[in-house]
């Protein structure tokens, strides 16, 4: 199958076709996504977490996340990328914002670039969407406004903030987004949205009506349990398996089981000899 794009993510929501998108960060990780038949992969600025292990998205920069998703990229031949811009990427001018844009699209070869976008970024992503850069909107939970929002909570359950989320997600549909990912919102707003929306939704915890899903991979794969969102489901626990399998080579490393004779190079006895007598015996 050739690479999703654009056309496609939309063409599977016209056909009531759920899509499906995880995050990834290296290049092992998102080979096995691609393989596995993902539609989408996220490269989210919750790498700084979830990855280089600070508490938040907010030290995520921008060199951090070219790095991240020019890995991801490479491993992609049918997953379409997308670029988290990472907090101070886009908050200042429409100029920077839209050079940030361009380094994922000319340094790191993604498909298109991710926004936390409010209103005050509306503008903003425009002037993207204008450079000819597929993008992808974000509305409800914004993590990189964890410190406005006095943590990571969900959003839409009072008028105000429901308010919020369905004028945001007008907005950016206007601003020529493709898709938009609905964070920690209630299914029946995201429910609603979705209906009066004529292109894709996401949902990370956003309920099971919009047009596809997304989850953090290690969240999925139990390699990251410092914090663990109620949306978030685990289907394996990989950092169990691995904690076990470092134990099991310590043990036999210690016990001299590992390594056999099987894991280790071999020379001629010809070959040794000659080496003891140009340098000595032992």
């Amino acid at each position: 199958m050739s690479k999703h794009t654009v056309t496609t993510i939309q063409a599977m929501r016209d056909n009531n076709e759920t899509i499906t998108m995880l995050t990834a960060y290296d290049y092992p990780t998102a080979k096995k996504v691609n393989d596995a038949g993902i539609d989408m992969i996220l490269v989210g600025d919750s790498c700084a977490m979830v990855v280089h292990g600070h508490p938040n998205t907010l030290t995520a920069t921008m060199d951090m996340m070219v790095l991240h998703c020019a890995a991801v990229a490479r491993a992609c031949d049918r997953t379409m990328v997308i670029a988290d811009m990472p907090f101070g990427s886009f908050q200042y001018s429409i100029e920077d914002t839209m050079k940030n844009a361009a380094r994922f699209v000319t340094e790191a070869k993604v498909d298109g670039v991710k926004f936390e976008a409010t209103h005050n970024h509306i503008a903003k992503t425009k002037a993207v969407v204008e450079m000819g850069i597929a993008c992808v909107g974000h509305v409800g939970l914004h993590p990189q406004a964890v410190g406005a929002l006095g943590g990571l909570k969900a959003q839409g359950r009072d008028i105000d903030s429901a308010r919020k989320v369905v004028s945001e997600a007008l907005a950016l549909q206007d601003a020529g987004v493709f898709a938009i990912i609905f964070e920690a919102v209630p299914a029946k707003l995201s429910d609603y949205v979705t209906r009066k929306l004529d292109i894709p939704t996401i949902s990370i915890g956003g309920g099971p009506q919009c047009s596809g899903q997304l989850l953090v991979t290690p969240d999925v794969l139990g390699l990251y349990d410092t914090f663990t969102p109620s949306f978030a489901k685990q289907y394996v626990n990989v950092g169990q398996l691995m904690t076990d399998t470092f134990s099991q080579y310590a043990q036999e490393v210690k016990a001299g089981v590992f390594p056999g004779k099987e894991h280790s190079y071999g020379m001629s006895d010809d070959v040794l000899e000659s080496i003891v007598q140009e340098f000595g015996e032992v």
